[in-house]
């Protein structure tokens, strides 16, 4: 019998992170109406045998060489027969000790809603204060560290695009989604701790390699959804914008990133072609009325704190 809620993560030589997930959500993993799936992908650091002697319970697929984060996550998706599909990042886990009772609830009051995108805090720390006064709001997209699928959403659209190979698929997604009138909606009332320190990531060695990632998933997307008619004044304001922040401050590394991701747009141009889905004018007004994507959420006391420092 299918369970109704698939908990899917993939890894890659970060098992301390992955056991430590693991353990935050044991409580959801132990569930009847729960399976969790993780995706090896190819790591060294013992992560399969760690799983397969811990974990017994949980559907290990194991890479023996990395076939890559999208592709792992589309395998996870196309494979699972649960109604609803949440996709964890190894290193972040549920604040909110039962969520998934609020995840059916609020899918079951909004019958066009596709995805579910949580409140997310990113940091290694938990926050000392958990209350907040979002309220659910439609988005134009989501982030990828912490989210839930309505499955019968996934099976209308494509696959993640896995030529983007990081960054990006959200947002793929999200216009595929709005193309077949599904919802993408904010669930502030499921708070996930993504363990990550955004400071640490700005200082890190694959800066470039993210930035060049980043910035040509950003530019395949014009050419794949954008009405013609907007993509010269768009795509220049993005480089403009680099050129303005980045590279005439000094930063190098961004001049090598955009010359490099002006390079992949220009190699990926046939699968742009063969996959682009345009919004029409109107649909493209449409989507720009939405709301943002809520990425990043912080405690209440810690704005307040953010406002006054900024005096």
């Amino acid at each position: 019998m299918s369970k109704k809620f698939s908990i899917l993560i993939t890894t890659k030589n970060r098992l301390n992170d992955l056991v430590f997930t693991l353990k935050k959500i044991q409580h959801l993993i132990d569930r009847p109406d729960v399976e969790c799936v993780v995706v090896d992908d190819g790591s060294s650091d013992d992560t399969t045998n760690y799983i397969t002697r811990n974990y017994p319970a949980i559907i290990l697929h194991s890479n023996k060489v990395s076939r890559g984060y999208l592709y792992c996550r589309n395998k996870m998706l196309n494979e699972t027969k649960a109604e609803f599909a949440i996709s964890l990042d190894d290193d972040a886990h549920f604040i909110t000790q039962q969520p998934l009772e609020i995840i059916a609830d609020f899918f079951n009051q909004n019958p066009k809603a596709g995805l579910l995108g949580f409140r997310v805090f990113w940091s290694k720390q938990t926050p000392e204060n958990i209350f907040s006064n979002d309220l659910p709001v439609r988005m134009k997209s989501f982030v990828g560290c912490g989210h839930v699928w309505r499955m019968s959403a996934w099976r209308e659209i494509p696959n993640y695009p896995e030529w983007f190979i990081f960054y990006g698929e959200e947002n793929f997604a999200s216009y595929q989604l709005f193309k077949k009138k599904w919802e993408i909606h904010y669930l502030p009332y499921v708070l996930v701790n993504h363990r990550v320190s955004l400071k640490d990531r700005k200082k890190a060695s694959d800066y470039g390699v993210r930035l060049r990632n980043s910035l040509r998933s950003g530019w395949y997307l014009y050419f794949l959804f954008l009405p013609v008619i907007l993509i010269p004044r768009i795509m220049a304001h993005s480089i403009w914008i680099q050129l303005k922040l980045k590279v005439f401050k000094g930063d190098w590394d961004a001049l090598k990133s955009i010359l490099l991701a002006m390079k992949d747009l220009l190699f990926a141009f046939p699968k742009i072609i063969d996959n682009r889905n345009r919004l029409t004018k109107a649909e493209y007004r449409r989507y720009q009325e939405l709301a943002d994507a809520k990425l990043y959420w912080k405690p209440e006391d810690e704005l307040q704190q953010s406002k006054i420092d900024c005096r």
